[in-house]
């Protein structure tokens, strides 16, 4: 497990599982020839996405971000569909570090997708249980409230089985949330309505989860949106304000889906001047 400091702070990633996605879908509208370039893609068209949950302690508490694509939930169809090669080792990872989901706290949802949503609950029998029965798990109440009423295009990805037996942890909040001291959730809206990136800040050090706003490191051009944002213009405006400002703040801009980057820093000129990147990439 890769593991990087801000200031005080240690980040921790898990094992999320796996997703390999039509790269076109990824990179919108930008031509192959351009995106190529800049992140792997094998003979299918199919773009590795991590789907890597972020874990760290503040003021005492066990603090996740996203919560990976779960185990054991997708039928085979959806496997195929997904590309899925690997599901969570949530449970795992978490054993590694001298815990149990159990002892989870608090779960930064950024959005309430079907790759980020689904690790909030597990098979029980023929019901679905939490995952982390003791955590408040926050995100935005546009989110909520579409992910339990889904339109004609979002229901394919909110399901009610990663929200119905969780609905009782859920604390919502509007435009952004102080999670804990440094610790806050901002609402974007664009990849979803209810999109909201993270900024962790700690001894003068600052990292930005922008979540599918930018879900790679080669998503940074702003005008790079995905074919799955329900409203790209947003995203376009929330990569505007946050991208360039960042990287005048000297931030770390840390990921949830990146193959082979975990975080890392760029200059003015979008130079990578610092990176974590991740140990073990997938042969192509």
């Amino acid at each position: 497990m890769e593991k990087m400091q801000i200031g005080s702070l240690t980040l921790t990633w898990l094992n999320g599982g796996v997703t390999n996605l039509d790269g076109g879908a990824m990179f919108g509208v930008v031509p192959k020839a351009l995106w190529s370039k800049r992140y792997p893609v094998d003979d299918r068209n199919l773009v590795e996405l991590r789907s890597d949950p972020i874990f760290l302690q503040k003021n005492g508490k066990n603090i996740l971000i996203e919560s990976g694509l779960g185990s054991g939930k997708l039928s085979e169809k959806q496997i195929r569909n997904f590309g899925v090669t690997e599901e969570s080792k949530i449970e795992k990872s978490l054993a590694e570090l001298g815990l149990s989901p159990e002892d989870i706290d608090v779960v930064c949802m950024t959005h309430m997708h079907f790759d980020h949503a689904s690790g909030l609950t597990k098979r029980d029998g023929d019901e679905y249980s939490s995952v982390f029965p003791n955590a408040v798990i926050y995100t935005s109440q546009i989110e909520w409230d579409e992910m339990r009423e889904p339109n004609i295009r979002s229901r394919n990805t909110y399901w009610k089985e990663n929200w119905e037996p969780i609905a009782d942890q859920v604390e919502t909040f509007t435009k952004e949330l102080i999670v804990e001291d440094g610790i806050k959730m901002f609402h974007t809206g664009g990849h979803s309505a209810g999109h909201s990136l993270i900024t962790i800040e700690s001894n003068g050090e600052k990292a930005v989860h922008m979540a599918d706003i930018m879900p790679t490191h080669a998503h940074s051009n702003v005008l790079w949106v995905l074919a799955y944002d329900d409203y790209p213009m947003d995203s376009i405006r929330a990569k505007q304000k946050w991208i360039p400002a960042e990287i005048e703040a000297g931030s770390w801009f840390i990921f949830y889906h990146d193959t082979v980057y975990r975080a890392l820093k760029w200059d003015g000129e979008g130079n990578i001047i610092d990176a974590v990147k991740r140990e073990q990439q997938k042969s192509r």
